[in-house]
């Protein structure tokens, strides 16, 4: 087994172990921390101890994680491809270590297996309890959570996980391909049109190109032209439960705004449920680094602010299910409102929070449409980087976003060129952007300056740009172009049912109320329309959805949080009369929640 093999540049086990040295893989990234003696002895109130020989398969690839494992003594193999002729190693752990990355905190099914790979001992602990750590624990649950974040990263960036085969001309193929990016799913893209391991693999399989894009995995499962939910659900993404379809609280929507709204929301007892088109944390979770988030002074990864507010929510006992597409709202006569998918399903709440956020506006020039989804992109994640380590790229945009990819992407890429329509960066980005892009030795700013042409057949190959000023053109050379030039809302499915600005966003508070078809509503109701409330009582809006937010993270979390309140006043006035206005509790909807609970979390 290549397991037998030192890795290359690995180092023995610190011999302060008290164990016999072995091989095992270099922490040079920080994903693979060593617990303390406390940390382990803390976990170990929630586990058993267990014995491992040679070639034991704790984790296999395929299947969910149950399990967390601390590495007591000996070590362990992660493989990709266990058992196949492609087996390749991953990594070594030893002493002190422990086995698993992001999909073992969510019960995805395992991207690698985990092999003993000398006789020893590790400590078994169930995953429920270490959900459980991980959310009270911080010392824990901090290097857990960002140990799983670096390895998921490593994963994605090494091209483990499943494979994508199609075109990169094909809408579907860039469908797959964005929700894998967004969604941080570990995966492999094999273009049709260049790459001769495409061939191999039809043949095969015996698949006509007509049949792609494939999605491949351990070359025993095959999916044509899978939906974006087949793939989750082989992933093993949330979906939703079945079962009881009626919540406190519906929250559209998973970016910031949606998520906040989730914690505070399930802390105060509403049964909870967030539902998702594309992937948790919305336009924020592609965002490489947050440095202006109050309480993060280094900064922090859109990834990670999702994951740890994913496992928040979680803690509290709000339910997340993706993908699910909403197309419809409407009234019940019970004081309901239902929610309907794309999928054909439909769920019931007494009050739903918006959180759609917005889609990055795409960029009208010629030659653009055919490089989307492999020279052109809406969002700069490591995926996206991991293709510019030797070519010059372009950032189009002078927002914030903007300036993030510009920084995020100068540490890969040898040139980035930020084009900026306007005369100058102070107009729409923070001044502590501005000034490390400007200081930045590998980025260029140029004013003034807006894409004309995108120039290459199979990749982007040079840009035409003009100066608004002159009228002078220029041909940059770029291998890829990232786009942020402004967002559109996703309020297609509620036109008609709730009153929009001119620009599709949601109109909230005094506006929704003058613009309501029925204004006697609120009359009957004996209050007026709160301040994030949409123009139906009981529906509410919150972060970049709603009509004149502020297109910043901690604004959005603010409002989700905001939004609870509104909710519990909005349950409130609604309650029948005679009801004694106790806390609602998962599963006992019928109780208005006019009394929050003692440890109530609205002040922590």
């Amino acid at each position: 087994m290549s397991g037998d093999q030192a890795l290359p540049g690995a180092e023995p086990a610190p011999e302060e172990t008290g164990k016999a040295a072995f091989w095992e893989t270099p922490d040079i990234y920080g994903a693979y921390p060593r617990l303390t003696e406390d940390q382990i002895a803390r976990l170990e109130e929630h586990g058993q101890r267990r014995s491992m020989a040679p070639d034991d398969v704790l984790i296999r690839e395929g299947e969910r994680c149950e399990t967390f494992y601390v590495v007591l003594s000996g070590s362990v193999a992660v493989i990709e491809d266990y058992g196949t002729p492609e087996e390749h190693l991953l990594r070594v752990h030893g002493p002190g270590r422990f086995i698993g990355e992001l999909g073992l905190l969510y019960g995805q099914v395992a991207f690698y297996t985990a092999v003993a790979k000398e006789p020893g001992e590790v400590l078994v602990v169930p995953l429920d309890q270490l959900r459980h750590l991980v959310s009270q624990d911080s010392s824990i649950g901090d290097v857990v959570l960002r140990a799983c974040l670096g390895r998921r990263a490593l994963l994605v960036g090494q091209g483990a996980g499943f494979r994508i085969v199609g075109s990169r001309y094909s809408p579907d193929t860039r469908r797959l391909r964005e929700f894998a990016v967004r969604n941080r799913l570990p995966h492999r893209w094999i273009d049709l049109e260049t790459d001769e391991e495409a061939e191999e693999l039809l043949r095969r399989f015996g698949v006509g190109p007509a049949e792609t894009p494939l999605v491949i995995w351990r070359d025993t499962t095959l999916l044509r032209n899978p939906s974006n939910a087949e793939l989750a659900r082989l992933i093993g993404l949330p979906s939703l439960p079945a079962g009881n379809r009626h919540r406190d609280v519906l929250i559209v929507g998973s970016g910031p705004g949606g998520l906040a709204a989730a914690v505070y929301a399930a802390s105060e007892g509403l049964s909870t449920t967030v539902v998702e088109a594309m992937a948790t944390g919305g336009q924020a979770g592609t965002s490489s680094r947050i440095e202006n988030l109050l309480g993060f002074p280094s900064g922090i990864s859109g990834a990670e602010l999702t994951e740890r507010a994913v496992l928040q929510a979680d803690k509290f006992g709000a339910g997340i299910s993706l993908p699910l597409e909403a197309t419809g709202l409407h009234a019940k006569d019970d004081d309901h409102y239902v929610v309907t998918f794309a999928d054909g399903s439909e769920i019931a709440a007494r009050a739903v929070v918006l959180a759609t956020g917005a889609r990055y506006r795409r960029l009208q020039v010629p030659g653009i449409e055919r490089l989307e989804g492999t020279s052109v992109h809406y969002s700069a994640t490591v995926y996206e980087a991991q293709q510019c380590r030797s070519d010059p790229v372009a950032v189009v945009g002078g927002g914030n976003s903007a300036g993030q990819a510009v920084l995020f992407l100068a540490g890969y890429a040898p040139k980035v060129y930020l084009l900026v329509r306007g005369d100058s960066l102070e107009a729409s980005m923070s001044r502590y952007l501005i000034d490390q892009v400007e200081r930045h030795p590998r980025v260029e700013v140029m004013l003034h300056t807006e894409v004309t042409e995108v120039i290459g057949e199979e990749e982007l190959e040079e840009l035409d740009v003009v100066d608004n000023r002159t009228g002078e053109h220029r041909r940059l050379a770029a291998r890829s172009l990232f786009v942020f030039t402004g967002a559109d809302p996703h309020t297609e499915w509620l036109a008609g049912v709730v009153a929009l600005d001119s620009r599709g966003f949601v109109l909230t508070g005094p506006e929704a109320q003058e613009a309501c078809a029925s204004p006697e509503v609120w009359q009957d109701r004996g209050r007026p329309c709160m301040t994030l409330e949409a123009s139906l009582p009981g529906v509410f809006a919150v972060g970049d959805v709603r009509s004149g937010s502020v297109k910043r993270v901690a604004s959005a979390a603010g409002e989700g949080a905001m939004a609870i309140h509104f909710v519990h006043r909005h349950l409130g006035h609604s309650a029948a009369p005679g009801t004694t206005g106790t806390p609602a509790v998962a599963g006992h909807s019928d109780v208005s929640p006019r009394i929050r609970h003692k440890e109530s979390a609205w002040l922590a």
